[in-house]
């Protein structure tokens, strides 16, 4: 099947279709993970991104539901310099994304894609299956909006609160996409959970009396996530809150700080960080905004910092008992990494 990739600076690449016949358009983004293909694809984190994958080959071991992060892909298309044909198991990538209408291409020049990337920051793009007209696929993607305008938390977030019964401490959590491992990872730890919608009201999260709160992560722009900024502001100071990547962002906002878009963001399950006392963590992360650390009120004290660009990774403030981290360490792709110091700290300190 013919396909071709064309982004907003005239540049477009022709390759091989896998899935079915289409179009989608949105921004085009890299990740570094040389494992976790699927988990990548089924992170809402992605929705309204068409994602690169660096590494040469990827599908070598299938389509491996039960690490879905959520029952459907939501990156907007895949690019791959290769797809593996012949995986250890079925599914293969191919047969899956053409029996879920999914969009893909293969044979392209990854490493040339990722290279423009990092040089000229993150660029709209549009890729079709089932066509090759570079010139039509480089004006979809000069026409598409930034992602900055477009307020993608609503899709990918529950329509509806629900409860997760457990016998420990009631954990409030505010889904702007969440991830099923921090769900995983809540309950591991036997968390009574009552998940809310983006808009939730603080007076309905405050009517299941939570130990905590915890904020997910999520697609986008975190200016847009004005409820959840709002529930921050009005139940800090009354009971624990946490964080996770969007919910860094949304701590960070909710407490007068600032974020920005960085130029191309970081993605992949190898990513450094640095935290206060100079030991380092190998993590896994998705995000393209920043808290700008500069911008924290007095109370506000780093907690990690990324080890290869000096960005904000995690901050806390004692006086509000607000901790949050930029990372994902639900995601231990180590295999534990992160996870053990960020939740079992979490829980100790409810106890």
């Amino acid at each position: 099947m013919k396909a071709v990739l064309g982004l907003e600076d005239g540049t477009y690449v022709t390759g091989e279709g896998f899935g079915v016949e289409g179009e989608c358009s949105g921004e085009l983004v890299f990740s570094t993970q040389m494992t976790g293909y699927m988990e990548a694809l089924t992170d809402p984190s992605y929705n309204g991104q068409i994602l690169i994958f660096t590494f040469p080959t990827i599908g070598n071991y299938g389509v491996d539901r039960i690490n879905f992060q959520h029952p459907r892909v939501w990156a907007l298309g895949c690019v791959a310099r290769e797809i593996c044909a012949v995986p250890a198991s079925k599914p293969s990538i191919a047969e899956y994304f053409e029996q879920n209408g999914l969009l893909g291409i293969s044979g392209v020049d990854t490493r040339m894609l990722t290279i423009k990337t990092r040089v000229l920051g993150t660029l709209r793009a549009t890729l079709v299956t089932g066509d090759d007209n570079g010139d039509y696929a480089v004006e979809s993607a000069r026409k598409i909006p930034p992602i900055s305008d477009k307020d993608l938390i609503p899709a990918v977030s529950c329509k509806e609160p629900y409860h997760i019964e457990g016998s420990g401490k009631k954990i409030a959590v505010i889904d702007l996409g969440i991830k099923k491992n921090i769900v995983i990872s809540l309950r591991k730890r036997n968390a009574d959970v009552f998940v809310f919608p983006y808009n939730v009201r603080s007076d309905q999260i405050e009517s299941v009396r939570p130990d905590a709160l915890f904020i997910s992560n999520g697609p986008g722009d975190p200016v847009h996530a004005t409820d959840a900024i709002r529930c921050v502001q009005e139940m800090a100071g009354t009971l624990p809150i946490y964080g996770i990547c969007m919910g860094n962002q949304i701590g960070g906002l909710a407490l007068g700080g600032e974020t920005y878009k960085m130029k191309f963001g970081h993605r992949g399950t190898n990513q450094p960080v640095r935290y206060k006392d100079g030991s380092i963590y190998i993590t896994t992360q998705n995000h393209g905004f920043a808290v700008a650390a500069d911008t924290l009120p007095e109370g506000c004290s780093l907690l990690y910092s990324n080890v290869n660009d000096g960005t904000l990774e995690g901050f806390e403030d004692k006086d509000l008992d607000i901790t949050c981290v930029q990372f994902h360490p639900e995601a231990h792709g180590g295999p534990r990494d992160t996870e053990i110091p960020f939740f079992d700290s979490m829980f100790r300190r409810l106890d």
